[in-house]
């Protein structure tokens, strides 16, 4: 990449920083009492404008050829906070807590490319379980020290972009036929997402298992 395509790109970047700063600015001096919907829309748009600062400067990384994308990813994954074990016929993944659905595809990766490379780094290692009728459940944690006016519709969160990268490791399709999904939401110390999938079969003994169920708001 020549001098001035990269110092071009930077400064794209660099006029989003303070676009940023001034929304985080803004949310500080917001009263979620009275304005929660003002903040509502701060916040997200500061999730994501941090995101696109962040899938540019990645994009801008593997342009100038400098690291490798999967030791990029792998560094990512570990900043996001990814994990995947398995158990008990279980794969369980626990990712960030998922925004609204957007249109663009570029900040879809901002989540699904980590993913998608935590994933084949684990199964270098371990052998996943292959599902073929099974039951997919998303577990959105929410900080329980926060404002419930945060939790969203369940059809509003971008979980199909997340379904697409698990489903290519552990799934025989994602399809209504081999797949159920359910819901649901809980109150805790921190925000994240935990995916868990598994045999039908094991669905009704994750349910019962399922701990704080009087926090708990379910869809099926």
């Amino acid at each position: 990449m020549d001098r001035f395509t990269l110092s071009s790109r930077l400064s794209r970047i660099e006029e989003e920083i303070p676009k940023l700063k001034n929304t985080i600015s803004a949310m500080k001096i917001t009263n979620t009492g009275v304005y929660g919907k003002n903040y509502e829309e701060l916040s997200l748009d500061a999730a994501l404008r941090a995101e696109r600062i962040a899938c540019s400067l990645r994009n801008l990384i593997y342009a100038t050829n400098l690291i490798n994308k999967s030791k990029l990813m792998d560094a990512v994954s570990k900043e996001h906070g990814i994990e995947i074990s398995h158990s008990n016929d279980r794969v369980v993944i626990t990712l960030p807590g998922l925004l609204p659905k957007r249109t663009k595809r570029t900040n879809t990766t901002f989540l699904t490319d980590p993913l998608h490379a935590s994933l084949e780094s684990y199964v270098k290692e371990h052998t996943l379980p292959h599902f073929t009728d099974c039951v997919v459940c998303f577990n959105h944690i929410f900080d329980e020290n926060l404002s419930t006016r945060r939790i969203r519709d369940y059809d509003n969160l971008e979980c199909k972009q997340i379904l697409d990268t698990v489903a290519g490791f552990v799934m025989t399709d994602d399809g209504g036929l081999f797949c159920d999904a359910y819901h649901t939401t809980k109150l805790s110390d921190r925000d994240c997402t935990m995916l868990t999938i598994m045999d039908k079969s094991s669905f009704t003994s994750w349910l019962n298992d399922t701990e704080n169920r009087s926090k708990t708001m379910s869809d099926f």
